[in-house]
């Protein structure tokens, strides 16, 4: 056979050439092998295009989905490199100006632009653009297609199917002249029409389009031809007033440039009737094949298309007479002969002969003359078409082509093992199926009534709805065993045929797996699809009456039977594996299981979606979610960091569509397949982008319609919808809030709900960003015509927003702008109608794509710039879990808790502890210098130039303010850094902001109160001590005198003076002074008056009762017997309940006894002087702990008690003092020392040794051991605080409670719960004699306070030696005042050492330094033998009080249990506790019964049981609304239903002990308490605390 020759590439400016036509000169009719040519053609083309390392590491979906600069940015496309990315970025996005992308840098328009010249050039022109640099948009789809494995493929084909573009029927692989079937590519292609045959009955037809058994019409050409094939396609598919360029044609931009690779490439799409006869071009479906090039040199191609096709249509110019091609006999197609009259080489001979030969008649044979325009020619072609597919019997599926494409030795892609693999293990699951509710039965049963059941018993455990007047922890009880009943159930089903080839099969390699999961999903679609459809029709006709609500029930159920996805495999798994973890953790069969989780990991980075809420059970199976994002966060540390973005909307708004747009994601969107519940999926983020998002994923979480029809019609769609939103919306960064413009009745529907989660979210620190878009908006000035519906859609969302705050009672939030940052202008997209033009031939509509785009980038924008950061996969596993446990309550704000928000609060508390001990601990030493600074005042030692105490006073005053005022500050301050730093989580806290702030202002003013009290004191103190040292004084003056005058007459005696009658002589000399002095009488304070005048001032606003009472008994007969409170006039309303009470308040006042007596202890110790400022800070103690009891009575006799025992003790003390500071008692003690010193002078002995020694021993020791007593108790706080259980008060308590468990004594028990204060305050002190014991801390820190002071004497010695200083007396005084501010100097000491003082002042400095350094040495002998009990005893601050009141907080508890409030800070505005107990432990009881109390105040505030107490007048009012009467205590219900298990624990083991402890009847314990062990109760404290496993280990 003679054939043509094939035009070359210097054929191309032949006026009869068409490069979109253009053969390719490589490829034969036969079979070749490939050439050199060729490889470096297709070679050259991918490296131009950037893509030569995907030939054969192919292009995966993951990677053309991640997030990079290219998603974002809208600069030109300026390198070849770019252009695929461009296309695949358009293409994924559903854009039909895909195939437009070209280069800017080559191949420009040949015109000037505005500022170009304007010179005449005919020439340029007249010349033609050079194309051989632009790349026509064949090869670049074929380039895409061979560089991209089949899931890319796949996803390619379904998105040009969107557009309306042709998609590869048969792709030629260049390099090897072979070409591949695109079947499996195709696979993923449903299409939705309505044949003429439906019409009448408005019914469709819908499924994939390979399973479609149409006729094929193929266009082909051969040699060459003046007619544009595919621009005439697009003619002939398009209707006359909008022509959609389906195929690429040489009019279009680039489709002129000369092709490549792409010869040989067949391209396929479908004609789609609606079933509208004046709008359908052709009235049956109809597939339309277009091949590129010529098929003289593509037979193989041609001979599938001739055995495949209905008719061929062969597009020519010059016809060979021979015709060998067009003759072979095992064609089933007929041929069309399609010519152009008008071109130069037409022959109607050659035409003539080829017909007769071919026997065709002229229907088969269509001309372009020149009488026949392009219209008339299109109409002509539409005939043929028509006519074909209306008679033709040849009607293939694509699915059948592939036995065709074997036998012409066609490659189809789904020949490659790992997808037949897939698919042989997909078609062994579903080829059983025959009935699906059966199946699911059968196959799949722990997903049906069984999970409904179990949601129904973990919600109602939360709610409490059906309780009634059962006990409640019984009911609660009795619900766990249903629970454990039902999971055993599960567990007797064993794993499935149908779930163990599942589960096997998802075990296969990454590839495999991808390919079976997607076999999976189209063999079920295809199984449940035309049911599914025909029911949804049904169901949207019958949802348009109201009146058919059983009718609509029924469908439902129908269509929840008839659905069957790999959503319900993947739904059964969970349940497996959630039923495998309620067994042992030995168990073999839950060993066996552990793996699944990982799996479903993996799936999720490889891109499958993950089921997060069951729609039909309305549920999250959370252990499996949790695990699952467990081995997530495993899989892909440290790269852990996640955005989430969510859709809400009304049902059948394109929620998934917007969301498919806008990612190039696949969340099921066909008409039978609505999302029930929610979805996440995962998308990676490019390191290009992710210092600017700050994350490593982005989640997309896809949603079921809000108030959809179906929910509509059940009881709970409300709730439903009010679950689901809260939860999405909690779990987002950005919400995007899907509204249908034409529907405002549903858009209210939705505003109220989404507005209400909104609300939640608020008030529970979590501030997610929305934004609303407007779907179906087509006007193009609908962003203007829209300013009015802004106002009018901000005022609705101000309405629902009064309307949400009053229905969650936080009526504070007035407007949508309280609840969240939102501002109309920018927070909302208007977005145009999906299809430009009716389905189903209408394309995507570009503007659609174009604005879903700016979407998007507004969206990556908003979440780059946001304030929250992005969290981790742990991070939202706990959000998930804390809001859904939340949402499953009634009152979510008041039941949310959050491990991240506790954890954020804990971390907080902590820095605030460091802060507040920091301000104290610098105020105690501030102070001990302020206190020195007085103790010297009027002393040789004073440092202050006044001589004025109350101007030193006034001075330290403002000095102390000033100080104060520096530490408010800088804690404040830090408080402000704090909550400007990044990590940590710090904005789910920042509503304790302020708490912390007053907390702040508060300790100042506690400290300053303080800090004023003991200046005041001390001031008074010296103030009368000032008196004494003068009369001293002047007494040692007066005796030194006279010492002196007796030496001077005993040297002029001529008898010698032995060391008798010197001591007869001074004993003589010393009565006879003596009798000289006078002695001002010291007249005693009366204590007891001024004990009386401030309490008498204290109660003076507590009205004529206390007065009474005041009057009655004499103070001095107060505090002399324990104190017993009674109960006089108290109406005795219950035997029990009177007991209680009068026990209660034995306690308080027991409490505040213990706290009031360590206070006077402390006093004690110090051996000063009584002053007023103690007993008003008694009173303070007494009135801060009965600040919510307002009891006059009690107060008046507790205060008189406690003011008489302390009186007594203060007398006590001041007595002892006057004593002590007895003028004629110290010169008594002197006179030893006074004798010793005579007869020295007398034998002028050389002193300088011993007054060195003495002035140490005497005057420097005493003031050094002081120092260190002071000094060491904030040191000891210190080293307890670096001790984890110190940290928070929550991490005490959670020590205590652990420690509690470990000892096992029922008397520990017993004393936290009833006596919680004196318990924690033994306990602290037990901690720390442990601590210190056996340590050598303790001498650490004195000896550096030691050191500290002997360096300071050894400075004050050596700077005075400088001075001169006339004799030793100066040269003493000197050194004391050096030493001023860091040393109180007895004075004493001091007078009786001046006395007689003859000492060398130089050798007395150089043997000083020596004893100081001796009393150093002796001090450290000392320091280190002395018990730790002793130095307790001897500190001035008491370490055990000021742990005490670090971990006791405001010491208010629960008023159920009497749990300890564990709020930080000492302003905090509201109380709560981690973990409450039974409130039996607080005694509580039932009235009918005695029994004990097993009810928990966190399940009593959920029911609508009452309890009555003294606050409630003794009336029973609902647990409900405990806020009425104790406002300032949050009680949330617990985290999960084991949080309580400690106390639970412990009330079954110690029930009995309990009882009798009490006086009352043992509990009546659940029996689900009773098989609590101790390592569950120790794991429940755990969870509560939120404390990771290892922690306190010591």
């Amino acid at each position: 056979m003679k054939k043509k020759t094939v035009p070359t590439a210097s054929d191309g400016n032949s006026p009869t050439h068409r490069p979109e036509e253009q053969s390719n000169p490589r490829v034969t009719g036969k079979m070749q092998d490939e050439t050199p040519n060729t490889e470096t053609d297709l070679e050259r083309l991918l490296k131009d295009l950037g893509l030569e390392q995907y030939y054969s590491k192919k292009l995966s979906l993951s990677k053309i989905l991640e997030i990079d600069e290219k998603t974002i940015s809208d600069e030109p496309v300026k390198r070849k490199t770019n252009i695929p990315w461009n296309f695949l970025k358009k293409l994924m996005m559903v854009n039909v100006t895909a195939r437009d992308a070209k280069c800017t840098s080559v191949g420009e328009p040949n015109c000037d632009d505005a500022s170009g010249t304007k010179e005449l050039n005919i020439d340029k022109l007249l010349g033609s653009s050079d194309t051989d640099d632009r790349l026509n948009p064949l090869d670049i789809i074929t380039a895409l297609f061979l560089c991209s494995d089949g899931f890319v493929q796949q996803e390619m084909s379904l998105k040009m199917s969107m557009c309306q573009f042709s998609v590869p029927l048969l792709l030629p692989k260049c390099d090897t002249a072979q070409c591949t079937l695109m079947l499996w590519a195709m696979r993923d292609i449903v299409k939705k029409y309505r044949p003429q045959d439906l019409s009448e009955s408005k019914g469709f037809i819908e499924e994939r389009i390979v399973h479609s058994q149409l006729p094929m019409v193929s266009f082909v050409r051969l040699g060459e031809c003046s007619l544009s094939k595919s621009e005439i396609l697009n003619k002939l598919l398009s209707s006359s007033q909008q022509c959609h360029d389906t195929f690429v044609h040489h009019n279009m931009e680039c489709g002129d440039s000369k092709r490549k690779i792409s010869n040989g490439l067949t391209e396929i799409t479908w004609y789609l009737p609606c079933g509208n006869q004046n709008m359908d071009i052709f009235v049956e479906p109809v597939a339309i094949a277009n091949l590129h090039g010529d098929i003289a040199t593509l037979e193989t191609q041609f001979s599938f298309l001739c055995q495949t096709s209905a008719a061929v249509f062969v597009f020519f110019d010059d016809l060979d007479s021979e015709c060998e091609l067009l003759k072979n006999q095992k064609h089933k197609a007929q041929i069309f002969l399609v010519g152009n009259q008008q071109n130069m080489s037409f022959s109607s001979s050659t035409l003539k002969e080829v017909v007769t030969k071919l026997k065709l008649s002229n229907n088969n044979i269509i001309i372009k003359t020149k009488q026949k325009n392009d219209a008339d020619f299109i109409k002509c072609l539409r005939e043929s078409v028509s006519n074909v597919v209306g008679n033709s019997r040849v009607k293939m599926s694509v699915e059948q082509m592939a036995d065709v494409a074997h036998e012409l030795g066609i490659l189809v892609d789904e020949d490659s093992p790992e997808c037949q693999a897939g698919k042989q293990k997909a078609d062994g699951i579903t080829e059983v199926i025959q009935d699906i509710l059966k199946y699911k039965e059968n196959q799949l049963p722990l997903q049906g009534e069984i999970w409904k059941e179990l949601t129904f018993l973990e919600k109602e455990e939360f709610r409490l709805r059906k309780v009634g007047s059962e006990n409640i922890e019984q009911y609660k009880s009795d619900l766990k065993g249903q629970k454990e009943e039902l999971r055993k159930k599960q567990n007797s089903y064993g794993i499935s045929e149908a779930m163990t080839l599942f589960i096997n099969a998802i075990s296969s390699s990454e590839t495999e797996r991808c390919y079976f999961l997607k076999w999976m999903r189209m063999n079920l679609d295809n199984l449940s699809c035309r049911k599914l459809s025909g029911l949804r029709e049904l169901y949207q006709e019958k949802c348009k009456g109201s009146e058919n609500k059983d009718e609509i029930k029924e469908i439902d159920r129908q269509l929840s039977n008839s659905s069957l996805g790999t959503e319900h495999f993947f739904r059964e798994m969970g349940q497996i594996y959630e039923a495998s973890v309620s067994l042992p953790k030995t168990n073999p069969y839950r060993i066996q299981l552990q793996h699944l989780p990982k799996l479903c990991a993996q799936l999720l980075l490889d891109g499958f979606p993950l089921e997060l809420v069951d729609g039909h059970a309305s549920n999250i199976p959370l252990r499996w979610v949790s695990d699952v994002l467990s081995q997530l966060n495993g899989l892909v540390s440290p790269k852990n960091k996640i955005m989430v973005v969510t859709v809400l909307g009304v049902q059948s708004t394109g929620k998934s569509t917007l969301l498919n747009t806008m990612f190039g994601v696949q969340f099921a969107v066909s008409s039978g397949r609505c999302t029930r519940g929610a979805f996440m999926l995962l998308i990676k983020v490019n390191e290009d982008v992710k210092k600017d998002l700050n994350c490593d994923f982005m989640v997309i979480i896809d949603t079921e319609g809000l108030k959809s029809p179906e929910l509509a019609q059940l009881d709970n769609s409300h709730e439903h919808d009010n679950e689901l939103a809260t939860l999405v919306v909690g779990l987002s960064d950005i919400t995007i809030i899907n509204i249908a413009m034409e529907n405002s009745a549903e858009m209210k529907d939705i505003l109220q709900i989404v507005v209400h989660a909104f609300l939640r979210m608020k008030e529970v620190s979590k501030k997610p960003k929305c934004y609303f878009v407007h779907q179906n908006v087509s006007d193009v000035s609908a962003h203007k015509n829209n300013l009015r519906d802004k106002k009018l859609l901000l005022k609705q969302l101000n309405e629902m927003t009064q309307a949400a705050a009053k229905m969650e009672k936080k009526e504070e939030n007035k407007s949508f702008t309280d609840v969240m940052e939102y501002n109309p202008n920018t927070g909302n997209c208007y977005v145009p109608g999906l299809w430009n033009g009716n389905p189903p031939m209408a394309p995507v509509n570009a503007g659609y794509s174009e604005i879903v785009y700016e979407l998007k980038k507004n969206i990556i924008h908003r979440l780059g710039e946001s304030e929250a950061f992005a969290n981790k996969i742990l991070e939202f596993r706990e959000w998930m879990t804390s809001l859904w446990n939340a949402v499953k309550h009634e009152n979510f704000i008041v039941s949310f808790r959050n491990s991240l928000v506790a954890d954020a609060y804990m971390k907080l508390c902590t820095e605030f502890n460091k802060w507040e001990w920091e301000f104290k601990k610098e105020m105690y030493t501030w102070v001990t210098e302020a206190e020195t600074r007085i103790s010297n005042f009027g002393t040789v030692a004073a440092k202050s130039a006044t001589s004025d105490m109350t101007q030193l006073l006034t001075l330290l005053k403002s000095e102390a303010v000033l100080e104060l005022s520096k530490w408010e500050n800088k804690l404040l301050d830090n408080l402000k850094e704090y909550f400007k730093q990044t990590e940590g989580h710090v904005h789910l806290v920042e509503r304790y902001k302020e708490d912390f702030a007053n907390s702040a202002k508060s300790l100042r003013r506690e400290i300053e109160s303080s800090v004023i009290n003991q200046l005041t004191a001390a001031a008074d103190i010296r103030r009368g001590m000032k008196e004494l040292d003068e009369i001293k004084e002047n007494h040692a003056k007066v005796i030194e005198k006279a010492v002196s005058k007796l030496i001077d007459e005993c040297r002029k005696k001529n008898v010698e003076m032995t060391v008798t009658v010197l001591d007869k002589e001074f004993d003589k000399m010393w009565s006879e002074t003596l009798k000289k002095l006078t002695f001002p009488e010291q007249k005693p304070k009366d204590v007891y008056d001024s004990v009386y005048r401030c309490l008498i001032a204290n109660l003076s606003k507590k009205g004529g009762q206390a007065q009474k009472m005041l009057s009655e008994k004499n103070i001095k007969d107060c505090g002399l017997e324990p104190y017993k409170y009674k109960a006089e006039g108290l109406n005795k309303f219950t035997d029990w309940f009177f007991k209680y009470f009068v026990k209660m308040r034995q306690q308080i006042a027991d409490n505040i006894i213990y706290s009031c007596t360590q206070f006077v202890d402390e006093k004690l110790v110090r051996n000063s002087d009584y002053h007023d400022t103690y007993i008003q800070e008694i009173l303070h103690i007494i009135d801060d702990s009965l600040e919510k009891c307002p009891d006059t009575e009690f107060e008046v006799s507790l205060k008189q008690h406690i003011c008489g025992f302390a009186a007594q003790h203060f007398e006590k003390m001041h007595l002892e003092f006057l004593r002590v500071n007895n003028p004629r008692k110290c010169l008594e003690e002197n006179k030893i020392k006074f004798r010793d010193d005579f007869k020295d002078v007398f034998h002028e002995r050389d002193q300088c040794q011993k007054k060195a020694e003495e002035f140490t021993e005497q005057c420097l020791k005493p003031a050094v051991k002081d120092f260190v007593n002071r000094s060491l108790g904030p040191d000891i706080i210190d080293e307890m605080l670096k001790k984890e259980r110190f940290s928070t008060r929550m991490s005490f308590q959670y020590s205590l409670l652990l420690d509690l468990l470990s000892e096992k004594k029922f008397e520990n028990f017993r004393s936290y719960c009833s006596s919680y204060e004196s318990y924690v305050k033994e306990k602290i002190l037990q901690q720390v004699k442990e601590h210190f014991s056996n340590s050598s801390a303790t001498f650490e820190f004195e000896d550096r306070h030691l050191q500290s002071r002997i360096n300071s004497i050894n400075d004050a010695i050596n700077t005075t030696k400088t001075k001169k200083c006339g004799d030793l007396k100066t040269f003493v005084e000197e050194i004391c005042k050096e030493l001023g501010d860091k040393l109180i100097i007895s004075q004493d000491a001091l007078g009786a050492f001046m006395i007689l003082n003859n000492a060398d002042q130089d050798q007395f400095s150089n043997l000083l330094t020596v004893s100081v350094k001796d009393m150093a040495e002796a001090l450290k002998e000392e320091f280190k033998n002395t018990t730790f009990e002793t130095k307790l005893k001897r500190l001035n601050v008491n370490p055990q009080n000021e742990l005490f009141n670090r971990v006791v907080g405001c010491g208010k508890q629960c008023p159920f249990c009497k749990v300890p409030c564990d709020a930080g800070g000492r302003a905090h505005t509201e109380h709560f506790a981690s973990l409450h107990r039974p409130e039996g432990l607080g005694t509580y009881r039932f009235t009918a019964t005695k029994k004990l109390s097993t009810d928990i105040c966190t399940s009593s505030v959920l029911s609508n049981k009452e309890f009555c107490c003294r606050e409630t007048n003794n009336q029973y009012h609902p647990f409900k609304n405990y806020k009425e009467f104790f406002p300032d205590w949050n009680i949330p219900p617990d985290s999960s239903l084991e949080a309580s298990d400690y106390w639970k624990y412990v009330m079954a083991k110690y029930n009995n002990d309990f009882a009798e402890a009490y006086g009352a009847e043992p509990a009546d314990i659940p029996d689900s308490w009773k098989k609590i062990t101790a390592e569950q109760a120790k794991e429940s404290l755990q969870e509560s605390f939120r404390v990771k496993r290892g922690c306190y280990s010591s």
